[in-house]
């Protein structure tokens, strides 16, 4: 799943939920490649009802394959408690850094660092939580967008649920790959939900 330059990310709807799921898909057949699902424990769900989810732990689990049978776990996203600037990992099934999210301190746009485990920076990612649309830029240059797709006027007023498309630039890399599509998801998943 990792050897593509394009996921569209489909969040599924949901009457007060307290976790969230997404289908990956690829987006010129629609077929699911893979899918995100926030694993938290039971105690988190149960201060969900009580305190905001952008204050509580969270891990999303990023799977390959499009059923239970071909399910594979390719890695995770994990928050710890978040008070003013969230610290985010990146880590692979065995519980390997592969790399961290850090919001920066002052971004009237929206903004946050990719880096890898040895803290060298790898992109920034910036943008337009209103309008969300958010660009990963290394130096000059474009790694990749995230934008949001219109999910039709009754989904859009009457629910929270979003739909995106990761784009990467240039050839597949895997490991690129897995650092963008992971910022993309922290976007929507650990940064910006606020229910």
């Amino acid at each position: 799943m990792l050897d593509r330059t394009q996921f569209f990310v489909r969040e599924h709807v949901g009457v007060l939920k307290l976790t969230d799921a997404y289908d990956i898909l690829d987006p010129q057949s629609r077929a699911k490649i893979g899918e995100a699902r926030e694993e938290i424990a039971g105690w988190v769900k149960a201060l969900r009802l009580l305190l905001g989810k952008q204050l509580l732990p969270t891990r999303v689990a990023v799977y390959s394959g499009s059923g239970d049978a071909d399910r594979r776990l390719l890695f995770s996203i994990k928050r710890g408690v978040a008070l003013l600037r969230p610290k985010v990992e990146i880590v692979d099934p065995a519980g390997t850094v592969l790399g961290r999210l850090q919001s920066k301190v002052f971004s009237l746009g929206g903004a946050f660092r990719v880096f890898t485990p040895d803290g060298r920076e790898v992109a920034l990612v910036q943008g337009d939580w209103k309008g969300w649309n958010f660009r990963f830029l290394s130096g000059g240059t474009e790694l990749g967008v995230v934008t949001k797709q219109w999910a039709g006027l009754g989904k859009e007023l009457f629910t929270t649920a979003d739909n995106y498309m990761i784009s990467l630039a240039g050839a597949p890399n895997p490991a690129v790959a897995t650092l963008l599509l992971a910022a993309g998801l922290a976007v929507d998943t650990v940064l910006k939900e606020k229910n």
